[in-house]
């Protein structure tokens, strides 16, 4: 009778017949699995992804961010205060890796690829540029018994834009506040109707502006093109007053 266990004659009889050719790695070639491993192997590169780190920190929080809001986990104001510190932030974190990565949509391009990473609300909110209660302003929060503060203080924004463009500002990093400033202040005129032409036309530059680089210049015809729209912009608006009155 035999004395070999019956569990080593069934693995010999239907085992891996290549089992007996197994050979362990040397143990000097092995990696412990709670070992680090570096993606640099220099201070230049050692900060390059420290960069990329911190850029992808700041589209997951916003992408977070975006979520909340919808789900009214956080208030109007305390989403419109932490979203504008992202898109700063992002904008600072995006030129300090700009030999790389040239915008967001790229940057995420590379991750959903190679991580099967997505954040389109953060995405598309970087792209626009300003927080969703600029883009989409719901109304509430806004004295109308200061109506007529609202409407000087879009005169003034829409003024100093199309004084700036005379004057030869065409810098991306001066404009693109400007435009800013003006549609945060187009949004509290509650008399303005909801498809207001200005605005589109403002929001749509607001995102090929953020698409540049902020020492980026606007170029002859982009410089006539946006002194247009902001013209027809204000005699629209100046329209919608006197049909209100």
């Amino acid at each position: 009778m035999s004395n070999t266990p019956a569990s080593f004659s069934y693995l010999t009889t239907y085992g891996p017949s290549r089992a007996a050719s197994y050979s362990p790695v040397p143990s000097e070639h092995s990696l412990a699995l709670d070992e680090e491993v570096r993606l640099y192997t220099n201070n230049k590169d050692r900060e390059k992804y420290e960069n990329l780190a911190d850029l992808y920190a700041i589209i997951v929080t916003m992408e977070h961010l975006e979520k909340a809001y919808v789900r009214d986990s956080v208030t109007a104001s305390e989403y419109t205060q932490a979203c504008a510190q992202l898109i700063a932030q992002y904008r600072t974190a995006l030129n300090l890796v700009c030999d790389s990565i040239t915008d967001v949509e790229k940057f995420m391009e590379k991750f959903i690829k190679e991580y099967k990473l997505e954040c389109p609300a953060a995405v598309n909110r970087f792209k626009i540029g300003v927080p969703a209660t600029i883009e989409h302003p719901t109304g509430a929060g806004h004295d109308t018994s200061k109506f007529a503060q609202y409407v000087a203080e879009t005169v003034h924004h829409l003024i100093t834009t199309m004084d700036a463009l005379k004057l030869g500002m065409k810098a991306v990093d001066y404009i693109h506040p400007l435009l800013g400033d003006l549609m945060q202040s187009l949004n509290k005129v509650s008399s303005l109707p909801a498809d207001f032409e200005g605005k589109a036309k403002i929001r749509n530059w607001l995102i090929m502006l953020n698409g540049m680089k902020a020492s980026d210049e606007l170029n002859e015809e982009q410089v006539r093109q946006l002194s247009f729209d902001l013209e027809s912009a204000n005699n629209a608006f100046y329209r919608s007053l006197s049909d209100k009155n």
